[in-house]
């Protein structure tokens, strides 16, 4: 099985993220194609691969185009998420949202803050490897969130975003989630506890 990804105009660390999740859906042996734009991303996807006990291969195409070809053994340990950037030596980062506000005092204020805060933050040049939401924060995550978009952009770039199932449930709110994963409170700790650092609003 062979899964292809375009990575191609792609800032760090997406190359190396979506090809580390297409290694994770191939669920066994199989190869890897992602084409990327520069020498850099060549260089660091294969120390993804080496990283994973995979193989890889290089190939120019073009002027600013390559593909490497990681190849899977059935052996290879791709399961679980590096926290580290291959790309740029990058820190892995988590922001937290804990509420639908930002700040205390006054609450229309405080949800305008908030909107201002994750659409700032979907503009950053380097985003956040991961989005914790919980208590209020997963209102952000569901339907009528003026916080949608942004998220949803965010998440197209490779950005994975997690709310709390015990918050989702305690604010009727499961089945209105429209964007990322519903995780636990045992996963939060994990992700905040291997982060670099960690950014809240």
């Amino acid at each position: 099985m062979t899964i292809k990804v375009n990575a191609m105009g792609d800032a760090c660390p997406i190359p190396v993220v979506k090809t580390q999740k297409a290694m994770q859906e191939l669920g066994g042996a199989g190869t890897v194609e992602t084409l990327v734009d520069n020498e850099t991303a060549v260089q660091n996807l294969g120390k993804l691969a080496a990283s994973k006990g995979c193989t890889s291969k290089t190939e120019k195409l073009g002027e600013n185009e390559y593909r490497v070809t990681i190849t899977v053994g059935e052996n290879a340990k791709v399961e679980e998420q590096s926290g580290e950037c291959y790309t740029c030596g990058k820190p892995k980062t988590v922001a937290v949202l804990s509420s639908d506000k930002m700040g205390s005092g006054n609450d229309e204020l405080g949800g305008a803050l908030m909107k201002a805060f994750v659409f700032a933050l979907s503009q950053q040049e380097t985003l956040p490897d991961t989005i914790l939401c919980y208590n209020g924060g997963v209102k952000l995550t569901c339907e009528g969130s003026e916080s949608l978009e942004d998220l949803k952009g965010m998440a197209a770039r490779g950005v994975e975003i997690m709310s709390c199932g015990t918050c989702l449930n305690f604010y009727d709110l499961k089945e209105k989630l429209a964007v990322g994963e519903v995780t636990n409170m045992y996963v939060i700790v994990e992700k905040m506890s291997g982060a670099d650092r960690v950014v809240r609003p």
